[in-house]
């Protein structure tokens, strides 16, 4: 359905990708995955005719509709929610539009008029052909959480997560034949990435999809596009099934390169020892020539960095943590916490989950004493030093400092190299440490703030969406240093693998304000919750 051929893309001196030939398949749906900065949205704006400065060739089947993932949240601040999904159909769109305003304005003596709504009627038809398009954008809107009573609303009412699930219903309600998705689980839910998964396995056409949820990898895609080495390389299979096998293809490869380099070496000493003995010098001209041919490759080092993310508490906890009775906030009318009474044991490491907007993150800055509630109180225990890590780390990371100044300003009496050491953990080398705070993207601010709490050496930590902007590899670091940690967590997050690498206790903020709390891995409560247990 999609083909590539001879893609080179470069950005100045800088070779982002060469030499691509791909076949993009019908019924396949493949995971775009690299590391950050490797080139998977700049790829994936190619493929989708965003980017049109390349060298090579891309075609996509005549005939076929195209859907790609709208970035912009703010794009139809001016139209219903119901009118920003309908232009996902924008020839649908448009006729509905032109033929309302022929109905209210037109002059239906005008023979013109008439013929024109004849056309826009055979248009809806080809598009429409039950008339149901509110119908069926109702259902999708309704199924990523929109309910119906706001359909008609404008977009500009909605908060940013709810504006991007409109994005998601616009790109799948045309039901397109090659779809474009660039991160379409960033900030939503649970529940709407389930539904969003049990929606792809469905499509019939190609999807290639960025995303950073590796357990929404392994339900969706059929197929794996690899970022690396300045080439794009496909396995089959999902994203654990390439995991395994690019460690296998490593480690054959450093296997066949030690058994090269001996013979190589074996061969070497000979030729050294019997070069200048006549009667040996046949021998070692033909080990010569065997050394010649043999072509040692160096094992590349991947693009992909796994940084080290450990977290030691300089401080033992007590027999006391954290208490908390009788919270309850709301935003006006908006009752988001309904007295809420949790005892939090030593050593437990819990998952604070929920839909958007039911009062996570308000209740993770009521512990932090960064919001104070409406009634109750927050106890902690004499020897808890909590270390936070902020959803808004664009906001708490700011100045025009260095990276190496900003985390030294909050210890200046820090030894020098165990800053640089932390930062170095977290993939920051001596010079990107000398980078303005100001210049650096999302995911970076993210591994700063890891490293920050790296350094604080907390032994109770609370973090509020720390997997946005990061990478996988870096999400399973932070899931295997949460899980190796020896004291509290409360952690804040959407993604299904990092919770299941760590939570020993599951509490839910239901939408009602009330909450479920569930002793058990995150697989657990899942198994608990389909069974109709809880």
């Amino acid at each position: 359905m999609v083909n590539v051929n001879n893609l080179i893309m470069r950005f100045g001196n800088r070779v982002l990708f060469q030499d691509i030939n791909l076949k993009l398949d019908r019924h396949k749906r493949y995971g775009l995955i690299g590391a950050n900065g490797a080139g998977k949205t700049t790829f994936l704006k190619i493929l989708s005719g965003q980017i049109d400065e390349y060298e090579g060739d891309i075609h996509v089947e005549n005939g076929l509709k195209v859907g790609v993932l709208g970035q912009n949240q703010f794009a139809f601040e001016d139209y219903t929610i119901m009118d920003a999904v309908l232009y996902g159909n924008k020839r649908l769109y448009d006729a509905v539009k032109e033929k309302e305003d022929l109905y209210a304005n037109g002059d239906f003596e005008d023979d013109a008029v008439n013929n024109r709504l004849a056309e826009l009627e055979v248009i809806s038809v080809e598009e429409d052909p039950t008339y149901e398009y509110e119908v069926n954008i109702g259902k999708i809107l309704e199924n990523v959480g929109i309910p119906a009573s706001d359909h008609y609303n404008l977009m500009s009412s909605l908060d940013s997560a709810d504006k991007f699930k409109v994005l998601l219903a616009q790109v799948l309600y045309p039901r397109p034949d090659v779809l474009f998705l660039d991160e379409p689980t960033n900030n939503q839910d649970i529940e709407t990435i389930s539904w969003l998964e049990n929606e792809l396995k469905r499509h019939e056409g190609t999807l290639v999809v960025i995303s950073h949820d590796r357990h929404f990898l392994n339900a969706v895609v059929t197929n794996i596009l690899d970022v690396d080495y300045q080439k794009i390389r496909e396995f089959t299979g999902t994203y654990d099934d390439w995991y395994i096998a690019a460690n296998v293809m490593a480690k054959q490869l450093e296997l066949d390169n030690a058994k090269k380099e001996k013979e190589k070496s074996d061969l070497e000493a000979f030729v050294r020892r019997f070069s200048a003995n006549a009667s040996k010098a046949k021998q070692a001209t033909s080990r010569q020539k065997q050394l010649d041919k043999l072509n040692i490759e160096d094992i590349k080092p991947s693009s992909r960095r796994d940084p080290s993310i450990v977290f030691k508490a300089k401080r033992v906890m007590g027999d006391e943590a954290l208490e908390v009775h009788n919270i309850a906030h709301s935003y006006g009318d908006n009752h988001v916490l309904k007295d809420i009474t949790l005892k939090f044991e030593p050593g437990e490491k819990v998952a604070l989950i929920g839909g958007n907007g039911v009062g996570k993150s308000t209740l993770v800055k009521i512990l932090m004493e960064e919001m104070k509630p409406n009634s109750g109180e927050v106890k902690w225990g004499a020897t808890i030093e909590p270390s936070y890590f902020p959803q808004d780390t664009a906001d708490t990371i700011s100045g025009d400092g260095t990276l190496y100044d900003w985390l030294r300003g909050f210890d200046p009496k820090r030894d020098i190299a165990e800053i640089r050491n932390c930062l170095g953990r977290m993939l920051f080398n001596g010079e990107q440490q000398e980078k303005s705070v100001v210049s650096i993207s999302g995911g970076e601010k993210h591994r700063m703030m890891l490293s920050k709490m790296m350094l604080e050496s907390g032994n109770f930590l609370i973090l509020d969406e720390p997997s946005n902007h990061l990478d996988l590899e870096a999400i399973v670091a932070l899931g295997e240093a949460l899980h190796e940690f020896q004291g509290n967590v409360i952690c804040v997050s959407h993604d299904r693998e990092l919770l299941d690498a760590y939570a020993s206790r599951i509490i839910e903020i239901q939408a009602d304000g009330s909450l479920i709390d569930f002793k058990g891995s995150y697989e657990e409560f899942a198994e608990a919750r389909a069974n109709g247990s809880i």
